[in-house]
């Protein structure tokens, strides 16, 4: 794919596809039929490509991957030197090199991601990121902060009542409790996905109008499509309604809101009815 663009956005995606071309690679080479080395030999090919052409081409800045030693760990410089770089770097890349490791490793399932996001402390948006790509290797695109698709059009359903019907991205695997409830309480009709990725890609465009988690996940599970999402100009936000926030000193993130605008306070009230 030839020498990396030099623009942060530009390089995010050039990175995110050159990861889903490897991880397309390797699902090719190994098959299906060992789930368990294809899952591990995914996670490790792509998270050495990607920390790779970090060193080569961005080697002044810090990164946080969920592939990395300790990246769980709260920050405590005795436990977590890594941690202690990338709080006092002034940009640092948060990387999830494979996202939907089950989906992956499942023949015919395309619902899995690379993320590369980059967080800057000088960003004038309170999340701190400032470049972002989503790839979806087997669907055959990457979204990114360097061309953001288009603000997503509303569907139309002329069966529901009120002519549409909020469709809401769910985990296939470990869906927060209260959403069942919460679907039926705002009239959503629950669409079961693979990745985090993959899930907020669907709202980016269209295919969905919301994506609500609350069942605990890390800042790299989220970072790169949070940056996707916010320059296409949807909402996001913790599920009480405040800010997201990058580069803490606590990677877990455990909660998020992703949604159209015009749906955002009105999932937000639903939200604070079930989710105490």
């Amino acid at each position: 794919m030839g020498s990396p663009p030099m623009i942060d956005g530009a390089f995010a995606r050039w990175l995110a596809a050159r990861a889903g071309q490897a991880l397309l690679g390797l699902r090719s080479e190994m098959g299906f039929a060992d789930a368990g080395a294809l899952k591990s030999a995914g996670d490790k090919v792509s998270h050495d490509l990607i920390r790779t052409e970090l060193a080569k081409w961005r080697p002044g800045d810090a990164v946080l991957s969920e592939e990395d030693e300790g990246s769980r760990l709260a920050w405590a410089a005795e436990v977590n030197a890594e941690a202690v770089s990338r709080l006092a770097a002034d940009r640092v890349w948060i990387i999830d090199p494979l996202d939907g490791t089950r989906e992956f490793a499942e023949e015919g399932r395309s619902d899995w991601a690379v993320h590369v996001a980059l967080w800057a402390r000088d960003a004038p948006t309170p999340h701190g990121l400032v470049a972002g790509a989503v790839g979806l290797p087997a669907q055959q695109r990457v979204l990114g902060t360097d061309y953001p698709p288009a603000y997503p059009q509303p569907r139309v359903e002329a069966a529901a009542p009120g002519g549409r019907t909020i469709r809401l991205a769910a985990s296939r695997s470990r869906p927060p409790v209260f959403l069942t409830d919460l679907a039926e309480d705002v009239g959503a009709h629950l669409v079961p996905m693979g990745s985090a990725g993959a899930k907020i890609a669907a709202v980016v465009t269209g295919e969905v109008d919301a994506y609500i988690h609350a069942g605990g996940q890390y800042e790299w599970d989220s970072a790169a499509p949070v940056a996707v999402a916010t320059a296409t100009g949807l909402h996001a936000s913790r599920i009480d309604g405040s800010a997201l926030r990058y580069n803490e000193a606590d990677p877990r993130l455990p909660d998020l809101l992703v949604c159209r605008k015009d749906l955002a306070s009105r999932l937000l009230a639903a939200l604070q009815r079930h989710s105490g």
